[in-house]
């Protein structure tokens, strides 16, 4: 089996009360069960970014289409790791997972 990231990227940004808080954190864990064993690392919410060109300039990483967090599934195939994500409660807030092949080296 193969290794996918899976790179959680705009949304509604993180719960606002302790309530908010934790339905979300429910949410997620309920999904991470469904996954099961296919979860190698449920990964977390990232903070604030900065980005480093090549030229050496910094600029501020911030967004919507910033990533907010990461996952690191196993599946069969690059399809089957697609279909795992689109039940991504990052979806539900109008976010996206992008779902990248993870290569030995």
């Amino acid at each position: 089996m193969a290794k996918y990231l899976f790179g959680y990227h705009g949304g509604g940004g993180m719960a606002e009360s302790d309530a908010e808080m934790e339905a979300s954190m429910a949410k997620w864990g309920a999904w991470f069960q469904e996954l099961g064993d296919s979860v190698l690392d449920g990964g977390a919410p990232v903070g604030r970014a900065m980005t480093v060109a090549s030229d050496g300039s910094v600029a501020d990483g911030g967004g919507t289409s910033a990533l907010g967090g990461y996952s690191i599934v196993s599946a069969n195939s690059i399809e089957e790791a697609v279909s795992k994500a689109k039940g991504s409660p990052a979806l539900e807030d109008g976010g996206s997972v992008q779902v990248a092949e993870l290569i030995d080296m």
